[in-house]
């Protein structure tokens, strides 16, 4: 059975061999991917700990570790993490699109 802990963990992983070896980016090396994940993390904590605790949201126990952090499974933030983590790799991949034309 893949429980919950274990495809979070796998999403960690092939985020960061994809970012690393197959981007080579540098992006989780710099100061500025941690402070934009910390402040992405404590709103999902937060939204996240009101539906879990809020019993909106319930996860299967013998899924997940057991460890929580605002009411949330830890396994919730791996899987933040590895979202947030491929988008910004995919943003910098693509990069900046080029200003339209002015119009007269």
């Amino acid at each position: 059975m893949i429980t919950y802990s274990l495809l979070a963990g796998i999403a960690v992983i092939v985020v960061f061999v994809f970012g690393i070896a197959v981007m080579k980016s540098g992006l989780i090396s710099r100061p500025q991917f941690w402070i934009s994940w910390a402040i992405i993390s404590f709103f999902q904590l937060l939204t996240n700990g009101y539906l879990t605790s809020q019993k909106i949201v319930t996860y299967n126990s013998e899924a997940i570790t057991g460890t929580r952090i605002a009411y949330a499974p830890i396994e919730d933030l791996f899987f933040g993490f590895a979202l947030v983590t491929l988008t910004m790799l995919i943003w910098e991949w693509v990069g900046p699109t080029p200003k339209s034309p002015k119009r007269r």
